[in-house]
């Protein structure tokens, strides 16, 4: 087991020569080999433990026996304890979600303060059977159907190349103790009911399943690869960013074989979930507008493309700018400056020019509502609000996120856009307003 670790360290350049290490010891049989392995093949080795405190006295006692082999080994030891429970009740997650959460923040903050190259988690194949299960059982994609990774960030696990029975050939050689998880044997969790349960039913049918499992793992990696190639390829030609907006080609989209597999993949960084992925391609034969959202985004259907932005609630629905105001920066950076009309005025959009005796106290910044009408620079008369974003040719997105400056009931500015013409400068003018976006803070995604 020793030399398979070894070649499957080298093979994936997990880590180099001498190389610093955090290495997660639960006290457990896995963690236990794992950090006996790579100090056998000369890794500089942390110990970090965490007690959790989900069984009582047990739970002690791990940390105690960790402490002492760190000790023996003559090993730097770190050691945190957390209310689980209780993170897992605030968090509303389960108890093995908070552990996992809690594990690796406090992982990577170990790391950095020991400047370490890696952090290895003792992981196994057997491991990486049970969890492509959980993922089939869930519903997964195919990066599901990968298992666990080798490798993610500075996460490293060394073991997925070892079976349990390797792990435990290797406790007995070398003579090596450990602690048992008395909750091993209990099926109150999700992979302890795979692992005592459902294995062993298909290994009754088929007694080398575990080892089918992992070839079909390889497999799907290498088919992943594939599939990952062809998915950047086709998303590169259909997808965009205008405006800071991430958009999605409908037509192009539509006419893509694999649409919808192709659109999972291409939200999953927004974390939309399947289910709404197949609304959205069900909705692309209907009449534009609907807006479909996942926990952090929202995806526009306009008339030819599906527009990602984030989805994010205002704080206030107004703000207020007071007369002695000349800057501020929320929820736009807005400079302010009060001057003799001198006739040089900037054309730019990203400036509003504005009679001073024609504007009252205290001005407000807020969103469209219905019914907004004003009238644009070099008109007479009024127009609806709603008419002009048509003209502009604005998407929903970009009406919802465009401020508007008032004084009064009254729309003075359309930030970044236009000017209402009973505003601005004329012959009588003697002294201006001149307001900069200093940012024009578009959406991003």
């Amino acid at each position: 087991m020793l030399k398979k670790v070894e070649n499957y360290i080298e093979k994936n350049n997990l880590l180099s020569s001498y190389a610093k290490v955090i290495v997660g010891v639960s006290g457990g049989a896995d963690s236990v080999a794992l950090l006996h392995v790579l100090k056998q093949l000369g890794y500089s080795c942390i110990v970090a433990h965490c007690n959790f405190h989900l069984r009582g006295e047990e739970s002690d006692n791990d940390e105690i026996f960790v402490r002492e082999m760190a000790n023996e080994l003559q090993l730097d030891f770190e050691q945190i304890d957390f209310d689980t429970s209780d993170y897992a009740r605030k968090c509303k997650i389960s108890i093995e979600m908070a552990a996992r959460e809690l594990r690796y923040n406090w992982f990577e903050q170990v790391r950095k303060t020991h400047n370490a190259s890696a952090i290895a988690v003792a992981h196994h194949a057997d491991d990486n059977v049970e969890t492509l299960l959980m993922n089939l059982t869930r519903g997964t994609g195919l990066k599901g159907l990968t298992g666990i990774p080798l490798q993610n960030g500075y996460i490293i696990r060394p073991l997925l190349c070892c079976t349990r029975s390797d792990i435990v050939n290797y406790l007995i050689k070398y003579n090596l103790h450990h602690i048992t998880d008395s909750t091993n044997a209990q099926n109150d969790y999700t992979r302890n009911k795979f692992r005592n349960q459902i294995i062993p039913l298909f290994e009754d049918i088929n007694p080398s399943f575990k080892q089918t499992i992992t070839a079909l793992i390889e497999r799907f990696e290498e088919i992943e690869a594939v599939y990952n190639e062809k998915i950047t390829e086709t998303s590169a030609k259909i997808t965009s960013t205008d405006n800071n907006y991430f958009k999605i080609d409908i037509q192009q989209l539509k006419h893509t074989k694999y649409s919808k597999s192709l659109l999972y993949e291409i939200l999953l960084p927004y974390s939309f979930h399947a289910d709404t992925v197949d609304n959205i391609i069900h909705n692309l034969e209907s009449e534009p507008g609907a807006v479909f959202y996942s926990f952090t985004h929202k995806l526009l259907h306009d008339r030819d493309f599906l527009i990602v932005n984030k989805n994010n609630i205002p704080l206030q629905q107004s703000y207020s700018i007071s007369e002695s105001a000349t800057e501020i920066s929320e929820p736009i950076h807005l400079n302010i400056n009060k001057r003799i009309y001198n006739t040089k005025i900037s054309k730019s959009k990203l400036f509003a020019t504005l009679d001073a005796s024609k504007i009252t106290f205290p001005l407000v910044l807020r969103h469209w509502q219905k019914g907004d009408s004003f009238v644009p620079f070099g008109m007479k008369n009024s127009k609806k609000l709603s008419d002009f974003f048509i003209d502009m040719k604005m998407n929903r997105f970009e009406k919802e996120n465009t401020w508007l400056l008032c004084a009064g009931n009254d729309i003075v500015w359309v930030v970044g856009h236009r000017i209402d013409n009973r505003f601005c400068v004329d012959a009588n003018t003697q002294h201006i307003i001149e307001i900069q976006l200093i940012d024009n803070q578009q959406p991003t995604n």
